[in-house]
């Protein structure tokens, strides 16, 4: 296999292991790492540090004149400029450089090789390395030896700090992206997710130029070829919905819509991991083995068993697996244009209906709000819902304009004729508090309506509130469910939420009506449901 130049990425370490197997990554992790352990199922559990999530607020892209005008410049895309993103990058190659020991890996990003991006990343903690050799699409051999220089290079130079002093800089933390230099620098920052949504944000900048949609979703095939894409912020159930037994999963969090198809942009799964169980999610519980990374997770000491409820750490604790650790998933992960489209919310103020049916003038406007809900506090008596907007379902990664996505998505369900949901994985019978959350079987018989097609021949109502064409019936569901007004004790109460959250959506919806149009923005909600 040919040597790997990193003197033209400024590094000189010579002990350098390249491309390690997974074995080689976990005996590193064992010698050099304190927070390593090697848990029951054969996972490797590891600590990221003090960062324990995504730094947004530290994330910078190079403002350039070959780039700025596509940029949708604000508090997602924050400018650094050119000089201060070579300070950095030299700040990390300088850090690296004193490094005793160096990790490389080489891999792919997108399955479809028309539209593949080379990555190298060159880091310093085996840990790191590891779990880019999950998240990327891993070469053949062949493909190694005929590798050459890389589309894209992260320096992870995460365990050294940024220097607070340094223009642009608000904190140790900085993550910095140049499409001009194509090159990442992360300093500051031990979480390995940065790598990976670094990945995703060069994908959203380069594939709409190829006329490629790039989308925050999961997506599923099922026996006769059909794709669903699953879109939905943290916590609405998007990896869990698409790890079902009976469909092929193509990919559980980043894709790309070309004229061929769906591809997955990535080479593993990224699943959260609390209160993770055999019997709620068994595909993604099963895949905890031998090459997963469990990030963050409480292992006793004693019987190397994971407490996935123990959230002393953070809650956001994950697991790192290949895309074949899924018994069904999909290989190579690539599939047909999509024949589903859903968009999952959890609406905690127990407003929205658990399914409805979306005109494509409905479906731009809910992609472009990217609607979730979460509690706003911990306290004991905060049970006020909050709600949580998030353009295209995944607004901390976009680069351009949420409207480029939207109208590209809106053109190619034209295109291919795909039908729209939203489905509420929240809360009924009440709001927050009140009402419980809608039981995962329901939720799985819904989105088998969805796939077998029970639920396009259903017969509807109209929802006064969001205009949705509702079904009145769907197998293994009650029926007195998808009415979310009659699940209410108290009927009046409900249209008061309603109003709430209506009048919620439509304040976060003025910053988009001048691109969206007329005809996007009326497809929202109404400020006075007919049965107030």
């Amino acid at each position: 296999m040919p040597d790997i130049n990193l003197s033209a990425h400024g590094i000189d370490v010579k002990d350098v292991l390249r491309n390690a197997t997974p074995a080689q990554l976990y005996e590193e992790a064992i010698r050099v790492d304190s927070s390593a352990q090697i848990t029951r199922s054969g996972a490797l559990r590891i600590a990221s540090g003090e960062k324990t999530g995504r730094s947004p607020a530290d994330k910078r892209i190079v403002r350039h004149p070959e780039s700025e005008d596509e940029i949708w410049w604000g508090p997602i895309n924050m400018e650094i400029d050119t000089h201060t993103f070579r300070i950095n990058r030299e700040r990390a190659q300088d850090y690296l450089n004193i490094c005793d020991r160096l990790y490389v890996i080489d891999g792919f990003a997108g399955w479809d090789p028309n539209h593949r991006l080379k990555a190298r990343i060159i880091c310093s903690r085996p840990y790191h390395a590891l779990f880019m050799h999950n998240m990327l699409i891993r070469p053949e051999r062949e493909e190694l030896e005929n590798f050459g220089e890389p589309d894209f290079v992260i320096y992870n130079a995460g365990a050294f700090p940024a220097n607070r002093q340094t223009q642009h800089m608000t904190s140790k933390t900085s993550v910095d992206v140049s499409f001009e230099d194509s090159e990442m620098v992360i300093l500051g920052t031990e979480y390995a997710g940065e790598m990976k949504k670094g990945i995703f944000t060069v994908m959203h900048y380069l594939m709409p130029e190829r006329g490629v949609l790039s989308m925050h979703c999961s997506a599923n095939e099922g026996e006769d070829g059909d794709v669903s894409l699953f879109f939905g912020l943290s916590g609405t159930g998007k990896t869990t919905l698409s790890a079902d037994p009976n469909r092929k999963l193509i990919g559980d969090d980043e894709h790309g819509w070309s004229d061929e198809g769906v591809f997955n942009i990535e080479g593993g799964c990224y699943a959260k991991a609390i209160d993770l169980s055999a019997e709620k999610e068994p595909e993604i519980y099963q895949a905890i083995r031998y090459g997963t990374v469990l990030e963050n997770v409480v292992v006793d000491k004693a019987s190397r068993e994971v407490d996935y409820s123990d959230t002393s750490i953070t809650q956001n604790t994950r697991a790192s697996y290949p895309l074949n650790y899924i018994p069904n998933a999909k290989l190579p992960a690539v599939g047909d244009h999509p024949s589903n489209i859903i968009f999952l919310t959890y609406d905690a103020f127990g407003v929205m209906p658990p399914v409805a049916k979306l005109t494509p003038e409905q479906a731009m406007y809910h992609f472009i709000s990217g609607y979730t809900a979460k509690v706003a506090g911990t306290e004991v008596g905060v049970t006020e819902p909050k709600a949580t907007f998030s353009a295209a379902f995944g607004a901390a990664f976009l680069v351009r304009h949420p409207s480029v996505y939207a109208e590209m998505l809106a053109e190619k369900m034209r295109e291919h004729g795909s039908n729209a949901w939203i489905v509420n994985t929240g809360i009924t019978g009440g709001p927050y508090g009140t009402g419980h959350r809608m039981p995962l079987p329901h939720t799985r018989s819904i989105i088998d309506a969805i796939h077998d097609g029970a639920l396009s021949k259903a017969e509807t109502t109209r929802d006064p509130v969001f205009g949705f064409d509702v079904p009145l019936d769907c197998p293994n569901v009650p029926a007195e469910i998808l009415q979310p007004r009659e699940t209410w004790d108290n009927p009046a109460a409900y249209d008061e939420q309603a109003q709430k959250l209506v009048g919620l959506f439509r304040d976060h919806f003025k910053q988009y009506e001048d691109v969206a149009g007329a005809e996007i923005a009326e497809a929202g909600p109404t400020l006075e449901p007919a049965n107030a």
